[in-house]
């Protein structure tokens, strides 16, 4: 019995603990090799090509109205992830998911009514202003990196306005069909950038790996949990992604920060947990944590 309420726990933490491997070894391996962009391309065009292959979504019908749909929140999906990794050229890990979260909470927080959630949105915004170089003299923080990040968090906010339209869907049907119309959008920016070099052996090991522990592996992990806790647990859990990643960069990339960072990291997560537990809806939805980044 104990097995059983552990698994879907640890399901979620396997889940956030891989993506986080997963983009870490990305930024540490293949940005030398083909940049933000082209890292973005093998990434998102691997990803789509094993959930395909995990997935085979032409079994399912598509109607012309969900086929539409699907094409917009892919193609959120895709810029969303193309203006993640280009914020990670120059801000740390932890700190570019941190921002990030602040679209999905957004929305989250826009769903609820409730007096106690303008706590949260307070938490959310001092732990912004923590951050932010614009409005903060002692940032130190590249501020093209942060309105990368900002944008991610705009377009993963879109991104989950519009899945909402197509939430009738088997997941894995809306969710491989989406990272291929992310692809689409996403993979001919990368080889204009990166060229011939995104056909590199090694480029395509590591951007397969890349695609397996960031999308594949966390994507199973949490249909796993899903299975087994309730939304508003899952997204309580999956509200460790900024820590966790912030504590792996400073592991596998070196990326330390300051006591103020991690501050506003902590805050902009106890906002992510307090809307999860307070708001009618998770701060993260299923799957959407696993494909940002």
């Amino acid at each position: 019995m104990r097995r059983a309420s552990l698994l879907p726990l640890l399901s979620v933490l396997g889940s956030v603990i891989f993506l986080a491997l997963g983009t870490s070894w990305a930024k540490h391996t293949l940005f030398p090799l083909v940049g933000a962009q082209g890292t973005t391309a093998v990434r998102v065009g691997f990803s789509a090509l094993l959930l395909l292959v995990l997935w085979r979504p032409w079994r399912w019908p598509l109607s012309g109205r969900d086929a539409r749909m699907v094409a917009y929140y892919g193609a959120a999906l895709g810029a969303m992830n193309l203006c993640f990794y280009m914020a990670l050229r120059t801000i740390p890990f932890g700190i570019a998911v941190a921002i990030e979260f602040s679209g999905p909470l957004l929305v989250a927080l826009l769903g609820s009514r409730r007096a106690m959630d303008f706590i949260w949105v307070v938490f959310a915004i001092v732990g912004l202003l923590l951050l932010l170089p614009m409005v903060n003299n002692v940032s130190t923080l590249d501020p093209t990196g942060v309105m990368f990040a900002l944008l991610a968090a705009a377009l993963w906010a879109t991104y989950i306005i519009s899945g909402k339209r197509v939430e009738h869907m088997h997941a894995g049907h809306s969710v491989s069909l989406g990272l291929t119309v992310a692809a689409v959008v996403v993979v001919p920016i990368g080889a204009a950038q990166a060229g011939t070099a995104l056909l590199s052996p090694t480029v395509l090991l590591v951007g397969l790996g890349v695609a397996a522990l960031s999308s594949a592996i966390p994507i199973s992990l949490e249909m796993v949990a899903l299975k087994r806790l309730p939304k508003q647990a899952f997204g309580i859990m999956l509200s460790m992604e900024p820590a966790a990643a912030a504590l792996l960069a400073l592991l596998l990339l070196d990326e330390h920060l300051t006591l103020t960072q991690w501050l506003a990291i902590a805050l902009i997560m106890a906002a992510s947990i307090g809307s999860a537990v307070t708001a009618r809806r998770p701060a993260i939805p299923p799957a959407a944590a696993t494909l940002q980044g």
